[in-house]
Protein backbone atom coordinates (compact mmCIF):
# COMPACT_ATOMS: atom_id res chain seq x y z
CA UNK A 1 0.00 0.00 0.00
CA UNK A 2 0.94 3.27 -1.12
CA UNK A 3 -0.26 6.39 1.45
CA UNK A 4 0.11 9.43 -0.15
CA UNK A 5 0.19 11.92 2.98
CA UNK A 6 -0.87 15.29 1.59
CA UNK A 7 0.59 18.56 3.58
CA UNK A 8 -1.50 22.13 4.54
CA UNK A 9 -3.93 22.48 2.15
CA UNK A 10 -5.17 25.75 3.59
CA UNK A 11 -7.80 26.50 1.24
CA UNK A 12 -6.07 26.73 -1.88
CA UNK A 13 -8.59 23.74 -3.55
CA UNK A 14 -6.86 23.99 -7.27
CA UNK A 15 -3.40 23.42 -5.48
CA UNK A 16 -4.82 20.10 -4.53
CA UNK A 17 -7.04 18.94 -7.09
CA UNK A 18 -3.48 19.78 -9.42
CA UNK A 19 -1.59 17.20 -7.05
CA UNK A 20 -4.34 14.81 -6.82
CA UNK A 21 -4.38 14.68 -10.51
CA UNK A 22 -0.48 14.28 -10.61
CA UNK A 23 -0.49 11.87 -8.30
CA UNK A 24 -2.92 9.81 -10.40
CA UNK A 25 -6.32 10.04 -8.97
CA UNK A 26 -9.47 10.66 -10.70
CA UNK A 27 -12.27 12.07 -10.28
CA UNK A 28 -15.81 10.03 -10.72
CA UNK A 29 -18.47 12.48 -10.72
CA UNK A 30 -18.67 12.21 -6.69
CA UNK A 31 -14.81 12.03 -5.36
CA UNK A 32 -11.31 11.47 -6.62
CA UNK A 33 -10.14 7.67 -6.54
CA UNK A 34 -6.96 6.69 -5.86
CA UNK A 35 -4.68 4.61 -7.94
CA UNK A 36 -5.28 1.18 -7.37
CA UNK A 37 -2.80 0.46 -4.16
CA UNK A 38 -2.74 4.20 -3.18
CA UNK A 39 -4.81 5.76 -0.38
CA UNK A 40 -4.32 9.98 0.88
CA UNK A 41 -4.24 10.74 4.08
CA UNK A 42 -4.34 14.60 4.90
CA UNK A 43 -1.76 15.93 7.76
CA UNK A 44 -4.32 18.77 8.74
CA UNK A 45 -5.01 22.43 8.25
CA UNK A 46 -7.22 21.69 5.60
CA UNK A 47 -8.53 25.52 5.98
CA UNK A 48 -7.81 29.15 6.83
CA UNK A 49 -5.89 31.68 4.23
CA UNK A 50 -6.44 30.58 1.07
CA UNK A 51 -9.35 31.62 -1.53
CA UNK A 52 -11.23 28.25 -1.85
CA UNK A 53 -11.95 27.19 1.62
CA UNK A 54 -15.49 25.27 1.04
CA UNK A 55 -14.29 23.56 -2.18
CA UNK A 56 -11.40 22.11 -0.63
CA UNK A 57 -13.47 20.84 2.30
CA UNK A 58 -16.24 19.15 0.00
CA UNK A 59 -12.50 17.70 -2.05
CA UNK A 60 -11.41 16.19 1.35
CA UNK A 61 -14.49 14.82 2.73
CA UNK A 62 -16.01 13.73 -0.15
CA UNK A 63 -12.85 11.28 0.15
CA UNK A 64 -12.62 10.46 3.66
CA UNK A 65 -16.88 9.01 3.25
CA UNK A 66 -15.76 7.31 0.24
CA UNK A 67 -13.01 5.44 2.38
CA UNK A 68 -10.58 6.09 -0.09
CA UNK A 69 -8.73 8.64 2.38
CA UNK A 70 -7.66 9.59 5.74
CA UNK A 71 -7.03 12.68 8.01
CA UNK A 72 -5.68 14.24 11.10
CA UNK A 73 -6.67 16.99 12.36
CA UNK A 74 -4.70 20.41 12.20
CA UNK A 75 -4.83 23.67 15.15
CA UNK A 76 -6.53 25.35 12.28
CA UNK A 77 -9.59 22.97 12.12
CA UNK A 78 -9.48 22.81 16.48
CA UNK A 79 -9.02 26.92 16.42
CA UNK A 80 -12.19 27.03 14.43
CA UNK A 81 -14.14 24.69 16.93
CA UNK A 82 -13.04 26.83 19.73
CA UNK A 83 -13.69 30.45 18.01
CA UNK A 84 -17.44 29.02 17.55
CA UNK A 85 -17.80 27.72 21.36
CA UNK A 86 -19.04 29.80 24.23
CA UNK A 87 -17.42 29.37 27.09
CA UNK A 88 -19.45 27.67 29.52
CA UNK A 89 -17.53 30.33 32.34
CA UNK A 90 -18.28 32.87 30.73
CA UNK A 91 -21.18 33.02 28.39
CA UNK A 92 -20.15 36.37 26.63
CA UNK A 93 -16.67 34.81 25.55
CA UNK A 94 -15.77 32.13 23.37
CA UNK A 95 -13.17 29.77 23.86
CA UNK A 96 -10.81 31.46 21.50
CA UNK A 97 -11.17 35.05 21.86
CA UNK A 98 -12.59 36.73 18.90
CA UNK A 99 -9.22 39.37 19.09
CA UNK A 100 -7.96 41.46 15.57
CA UNK A 101 -5.43 38.69 15.01
CA UNK A 102 -8.19 35.79 15.49
CA UNK A 103 -10.37 37.01 13.12
CA UNK A 104 -7.67 37.72 10.58
CA UNK A 105 -6.42 34.36 11.19
CA UNK A 106 -9.36 32.83 10.70
CA UNK A 107 -11.24 35.44 7.91
CA UNK A 108 -10.67 33.46 4.67
CA UNK A 109 -13.19 30.73 6.17
CA UNK A 110 -15.62 32.64 8.00
CA UNK A 111 -15.80 34.58 4.27
CA UNK A 112 -17.15 31.75 2.44
CA UNK A 113 -18.82 29.98 5.86
CA UNK A 114 -20.53 32.97 7.73
CA UNK A 115 -20.17 32.44 11.17
CA UNK A 116 -23.30 30.73 12.86
CA UNK A 117 -24.90 29.75 9.71
CA UNK A 118 -26.29 26.30 8.37
CA UNK A 119 -23.11 25.82 6.79
CA UNK A 120 -20.91 26.68 9.33
CA UNK A 121 -22.89 24.12 12.11
CA UNK A 122 -22.56 21.79 9.18
CA UNK A 123 -19.10 22.30 8.90
CA UNK A 124 -18.29 22.38 12.57
CA UNK A 125 -19.34 19.13 13.13
CA UNK A 126 -17.64 17.61 10.49
CA UNK A 127 -14.18 18.95 12.21
CA UNK A 128 -15.18 16.75 14.79
CA UNK A 129 -14.58 13.44 12.79
CA UNK A 130 -11.29 14.21 12.45
CA UNK A 131 -9.02 12.30 14.78
CA UNK A 132 -6.41 14.44 16.87
CA UNK A 133 -3.73 11.80 15.33
CA UNK A 134 -4.08 8.07 13.84
CA UNK A 135 -1.03 5.45 14.21
CA UNK A 136 -1.31 2.13 12.23
CA UNK A 137 1.48 -0.93 12.04
CA UNK A 138 3.86 0.88 9.91
CA UNK A 139 3.92 4.58 10.69
CA UNK A 140 2.31 7.36 13.18
CA UNK A 141 0.51 10.53 11.60
CA UNK A 142 0.11 13.82 13.86
CA UNK A 143 0.03 17.12 12.77
CA UNK A 144 2.52 18.72 14.68
CA UNK A 145 4.23 16.60 16.88
CA UNK A 146 4.15 13.03 18.03
CA UNK A 147 4.40 12.93 21.98
CA UNK A 148 3.01 9.77 23.52
CA UNK A 149 2.64 11.95 26.82
CA UNK A 150 0.41 14.10 25.84
CA UNK A 151 -1.59 11.78 24.01
CA UNK A 152 -1.92 9.86 27.08
CA UNK A 153 -3.24 13.04 28.98
CA UNK A 154 -5.70 13.66 26.03
CA UNK A 155 -7.38 10.34 25.75
CA UNK A 156 -9.52 11.03 28.29
CA UNK A 157 -11.30 13.62 26.00
CA UNK A 158 -11.38 11.70 23.17
CA UNK A 159 -13.68 9.22 21.48
CA UNK A 160 -12.45 5.60 20.94
CA UNK A 161 -11.03 6.97 17.38
CA UNK A 162 -9.14 10.07 19.24
CA UNK A 163 -11.56 12.12 17.90
CA UNK A 164 -12.21 15.19 20.54
CA UNK A 165 -15.86 15.67 22.05
CA UNK A 166 -17.11 19.05 22.64
CA UNK A 167 -16.68 18.39 26.49
CA UNK A 168 -12.92 17.95 25.49
CA UNK A 169 -12.86 21.00 23.35
CA UNK A 170 -13.86 22.55 26.44
CA UNK A 171 -11.11 21.10 28.49
CA UNK A 172 -8.05 21.33 26.25
CA UNK A 173 -9.42 25.04 25.52
CA UNK A 174 -8.93 26.09 29.42
CA UNK A 175 -5.80 28.09 29.83
CA UNK A 176 -3.74 27.47 31.93
CA UNK A 177 -4.12 23.57 32.24
CA UNK A 178 -2.80 20.69 31.46
CA UNK A 179 -4.92 19.19 28.79
CA UNK A 180 -4.30 22.43 27.23
CA UNK A 181 -0.76 21.90 27.27
CA UNK A 182 -0.87 18.56 25.77
CA UNK A 183 -3.08 19.79 22.59
CA UNK A 184 -0.80 22.49 21.76
CA UNK A 185 2.23 20.28 21.99
CA UNK A 186 0.14 17.50 19.70
CA UNK A 187 -1.28 20.14 17.37
CA UNK A 188 1.52 23.45 17.63
CA UNK A 189 4.96 21.42 18.68
CA UNK A 190 7.24 21.15 21.25
CA UNK A 191 8.56 24.98 23.30
CA UNK A 192 10.76 26.56 25.38
CA UNK A 193 11.34 29.35 27.11
CA UNK A 194 13.68 32.27 25.27
CA UNK A 195 16.44 33.40 27.72
CA UNK A 196 15.10 35.80 30.09
CA UNK A 197 14.03 39.26 28.76
CA UNK A 198 14.33 38.08 25.11
CA UNK A 199 11.28 37.99 22.91
CA UNK A 200 10.80 37.09 19.17
CA UNK A 201 7.70 38.59 16.92
CA UNK A 202 5.80 35.89 14.84
CA UNK A 203 4.62 36.39 11.44
CA UNK A 204 1.33 37.08 12.73
CA UNK A 205 3.22 40.02 14.21
CA UNK A 206 2.24 38.62 18.00
CA UNK A 207 5.22 38.91 20.45
CA UNK A 208 6.62 35.26 21.91
CA UNK A 209 8.69 34.69 24.83
CA UNK A 210 8.82 31.06 23.98
CA UNK A 211 9.78 29.37 20.75
CA UNK A 212 9.19 25.99 18.81
CA UNK A 213 11.99 23.55 18.64
CA UNK A 214 12.84 20.86 16.05
CA UNK A 215 11.84 18.34 18.43
CA UNK A 216 12.91 15.51 15.94
CA UNK A 217 16.74 16.03 16.71
CA UNK A 218 18.36 13.84 18.81
CA UNK A 219 19.67 14.89 22.23
CA UNK A 220 17.76 17.99 22.51
CA UNK A 221 19.25 19.01 25.89
CA UNK A 222 22.98 18.74 24.90
CA UNK A 223 22.36 21.25 22.02
CA UNK A 224 22.29 25.23 21.86
CA UNK A 225 19.38 26.91 21.41
CA UNK A 226 20.05 28.50 17.97
CA UNK A 227 20.24 24.53 16.52
CA UNK A 228 17.50 23.52 18.41
CA UNK A 229 15.03 26.86 17.74
CA UNK A 230 11.97 27.42 14.78
CA UNK A 231 12.03 30.35 13.99
CA UNK A 232 12.95 32.83 10.87
CA UNK A 233 16.63 33.85 10.64
CA UNK A 234 16.53 37.43 11.75
CA UNK A 235 14.74 36.28 14.93
CA UNK A 236 17.44 33.56 15.71
CA UNK A 237 20.21 36.21 15.59
CA UNK A 238 18.78 37.64 18.59
CA UNK A 239 19.54 34.01 20.65
CA UNK A 240 23.21 33.70 22.30
CA UNK A 241 24.77 31.55 20.34
CA UNK A 242 25.80 29.91 23.52
CA UNK A 243 22.77 29.72 25.11
CA UNK A 244 21.63 25.81 25.89
CA UNK A 245 18.55 24.18 24.87
CA UNK A 246 17.84 23.12 28.45
CA UNK A 247 15.07 21.43 30.53
CA UNK A 248 13.41 20.39 26.96
CA UNK A 249 11.03 17.09 28.70
CA UNK A 250 10.54 15.88 24.73
CA UNK A 251 11.58 12.30 23.65
CA UNK A 252 9.93 10.36 20.45
CA UNK A 253 8.93 7.18 22.18
CA UNK A 254 8.09 5.54 19.01
CA UNK A 255 10.69 3.27 16.69
CA UNK A 256 8.09 3.76 13.64
CA UNK A 257 8.42 6.27 11.14
CA UNK A 258 6.08 10.17 12.27
CA UNK A 259 4.88 11.89 9.34
CA UNK A 260 3.61 15.75 10.25
CA UNK A 261 2.60 19.01 8.34
CA UNK A 262 2.76 22.29 10.38
CA UNK A 263 5.96 23.84 9.85
CA UNK A 264 6.11 26.08 6.91
CA UNK A 265 9.18 24.40 5.24
CA UNK A 266 10.76 25.60 2.14
CA UNK A 267 13.17 24.57 -0.31
CA UNK A 268 13.76 21.32 -1.55
CA UNK A 269 12.09 18.18 0.33
CA UNK A 270 13.63 15.98 2.13
CA UNK A 271 13.15 14.28 5.83
CA UNK A 272 13.75 16.08 8.75
CA UNK A 273 15.48 12.98 10.33
CA UNK A 274 15.65 9.14 9.39
CA UNK A 275 12.21 8.92 11.48
CA UNK A 276 10.57 12.54 10.50
CA UNK A 277 8.66 13.96 7.87
CA UNK A 278 6.94 17.04 7.38
CA UNK A 279 5.00 17.38 4.30
CA UNK A 280 4.14 21.04 4.93
CA UNK A 281 6.13 23.01 2.27
CA UNK A 282 4.12 26.64 2.72
CA UNK A 283 1.08 25.52 0.37
CA UNK A 284 -0.58 28.98 2.10
CA UNK A 285 1.04 31.29 0.50
CA UNK A 286 0.56 31.61 -3.07
CA UNK A 287 3.94 30.32 -4.14
CA UNK A 288 4.38 27.39 -2.09
CA UNK A 289 3.81 24.14 -3.38
CA UNK A 290 1.64 22.01 -2.11
CA UNK A 291 3.29 19.13 -1.50
CA UNK A 292 2.91 14.86 -1.00
CA UNK A 293 5.38 12.14 0.80
CA UNK A 294 4.55 8.62 -0.81
CA UNK A 295 5.18 6.06 1.96
CA UNK A 296 5.27 2.65 1.10
CA UNK A 297 4.05 0.20 4.17
CA UNK A 298 6.03 -2.78 2.34
CA UNK A 299 9.01 -1.01 2.61
CA UNK A 300 8.59 2.06 5.42
CA UNK A 301 12.99 3.07 5.84
CA UNK A 302 14.64 4.16 5.00
CA UNK A 303 13.11 7.83 4.50
CA UNK A 304 13.69 9.04 0.92
CA UNK A 305 13.77 11.91 -0.58
CA UNK A 306 12.78 10.64 -3.71
CA UNK A 307 9.46 9.82 -2.31
CA UNK A 308 8.50 13.51 -1.86
CA UNK A 309 6.30 14.69 -4.95
CA UNK A 310 5.20 18.89 -5.24
CA UNK A 311 2.88 19.86 -7.44
CA UNK A 312 4.49 23.03 -8.87
CA UNK A 313 1.41 25.26 -10.04
CA UNK A 314 3.61 27.73 -11.38
CA UNK A 315 5.10 25.57 -13.79
CA UNK A 316 4.23 23.82 -17.27
CA UNK A 317 2.51 20.70 -16.59
CA UNK A 318 5.50 18.33 -18.41
CA UNK A 319 8.00 20.34 -15.50
CA UNK A 320 5.66 18.33 -12.48
CA UNK A 321 7.47 15.06 -11.98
Amino acid sequence: MIIDIIGDVHGYADKLVGLLTQLGYRHNGQYFVPPIGHRALFIGDLIDRGPQQVATLEIVFAMLDADVADAVMGNHEYNALAFATLDPNNSTQYLRSHSDVHKRQHEAFLAEVPFGSDKHQYWLQRFYEIPLWLESDDACFVHACWDVDSMAILQPFLTENNCLTPQGLIATASEPSVPFDALERVLKGVETPLPEGMAMVDKEGTRRTRVRVRWWLDELNTRTLYEVARAPTSALAQIPSDALAENIDFAIKTHKPVFVGHYWLTGTPEPLSHQVVCTDYSAAIDSGYLTCYQFDTEQPLPLKPSNFLQHRHDKPTDENP
